[in-house]
């Protein structure tokens, strides 16, 4: 009898239970808990041993302020001091607004680019001259232009927001399998058939991943440019940095940080349900 035979006909317990109670999730799980309480401890002991810079909040002390601000996410004292539920709306309308108006704009687009050489060369230009520029640039000439806090912060995230789907579409239509498009000439499909039945659902993974970076930056960006808006957490931020209380400027980097991850944990479940053609 063979060393694998041996082990064929003798179960192992050990090594089920191991993998039953201690999985790879689980031990992911463990070293978060873990490093985060470590975090923690360094945090405490390094603001009360005044390591950091001096009046550094401890972890304590922000923690309690998280406390407060997500009991009381919504009183409304004026407009200059807002609940950070009332902030985090206003925040997140704004990118609404500015991420759809560049979404139903860049994906056609993006299309037309992918699917015609000469809109892509035509249109590549000012892709290449415009994506590059900070968004914080363009918030003066918004303000200038459209004189309204409310317009120019939706200006800024369709402006920001546009460049990662318009060119992930792009992209994504001009690389389709050319099988896929062969088959559906042999089928006798139109122009317009093969675009919605065939192109479209190939580059749908290449085109929501865009749509993720996009959101990814249009959450980013809404916040420095709130900072000279009036409202928003942006606002809220540099507010608290005038009345020198660093604690809430981290509760609001920590609440940031965390709509951040939900926003991009939405598209990362979209993403697993338009795999076409491949193995999810």
């Amino acid at each position: 009898m063979t060393v694998s035979d041996t082990n064929t006909s003798i179960p192992y317990y050990g090594g089920e239970k191991e993998s039953l109670f201690f999985t790879e999730g689980v031990r992911a799980f463990l070293l978060f808990v873990g490093s985060l309480i470590a975090f923690l401890l360094f945090w405490e002991i390094g603001a009360r041993a005044e390591w950091f810079a001096s009046g550094m909040p401890t972890a304590s002390e922000t923690l309690k302020e998280l406390w407060w601000w997500v009991t009381n996410p919504f009183f409304n004292n004026g407009p200059n001091d807002l609940g950070i539920g009332w902030n985090l709306l206003i925040s997140l309308r704004r990118v609404a607004i500015g991420y759809f108006l560049a979404s139903i704009v860049a994906v056609p687009l993006g299309i037309l680019m992918g699917i015609s050489s000469v809109a892509r060369k035509g249109f590549n230009p000012y892709v290449q001259l415009l994506k590059p520029i900070s968004p914080l640039a363009w918030l003066p000439l918004g303000l200038y232009v459209f004189r309204d806090s409310e317009v120019t912060g939706v200006f800024i995230i369709f402006i920001s927001s546009i460049w990662p789907t318009l060119i992930n579409t792009a992209f994504g239509v001009a690389n389709v399998d050319q099988e896929y498009l062969d088959v559906a000439q042999t089928l006798g499909a139109s122009r317009l058939r093969t675009i919605f039945k065939v192109i479209i659902p190939a580059a749908l993974p290449n085109i929501v991943s865009g749509l993720r970076i996009s959101m990814g930056i249009a959450w980013l960006v809404i916040v420095a440019a709130e900072m000279l808006l009036g409202t928003g957490l942006g606002y809220f931020i540099w507010n608290e940095w005038n009345n020198l209380y660093i604690p809430n400027i981290l509760v609001a980097i920590f609440i940031i940080g965390l709509v951040g991850l939900i926003l991009d944990s939405i598209f990362a479940a979209v993403e697993r349900f338009v795999v076409f053609g491949r193995n999810s």
